[in-house]
């Protein structure tokens, strides 16, 4: 079959459907490049895997906002990167050589060789709501299931174990 030349241009070279199951990551990543194109991220994946880059007690007091390669580069770069507070920013100071470690381990390649640090504050994350309590009867059946065990640290960590579980839902 041959495609339509009526546009001017052919039909399948801007067919962008994908048929079947696709990760969400393809299409998002056409919706954010140009975003993240504009600050040096190549794509999200720099920002949304942040704290598992670094680790989820520094991601908690920084964001990272933008990679400047020198020029017809892409080595070598800054990661210009948000800090909490002017405390947290001398605890990054020294920590910046296992940032760094972490960040180029992440992109394969020496990406970022340094950082640059600005203050200021962080847009408000989501604090997940608490579970509810667990009910009577339930921590009445665990107390009593409990009560068989012998040793006191035994049983206070299965109790530990026993109240998340029924928070979780899972009697």
């Amino acid at each position: 079959m041959v495609p339509s030349m009526s546009q001017g241009k052919r039909q399948d070279d801007d067919d962008r459907r994908t048929y079947g199951m696709v990760s969400i990551a393809v299409p998002a990543e056409r919706v954010t490049r140009p975003a993240f194109g504009r600050h040096g991220f190549a794509g999200a994946a720099l920002v949304v895997d942040w704290p598992a880059i670094v680790g989820s007690a520094v991601a908690a007091h920084t964001l990272p906002l933008r990679i400047k390669f020198p020029p017809k580069e892409r080595t070598g770069g800054t990661l210009e990167v948000k800090v909490a507070s002017s405390a947290f920013a001398t605890e990054l100071q020294h920590l910046e050589p296992l940032i760094l470690e972490r960040i180029n381990g992440y992109f394969g390649w020496q990406a970022v060789a340094r950082l640059k640090l600005r203050h200021g504050p962080l847009p408000k994350r989501a604090a997940a709501a608490a579970p509810p309590p667990p009910d009577a009867e339930a921590a009445e059946r665990l107390a009593g299931t409990l009560a068989r065990v012998d040793d006191p640290d035994l049983r206070a960590a299965l109790e530990r174990l026993g109240r998340h579980v029924l928070r979780k839902g899972n009697p």
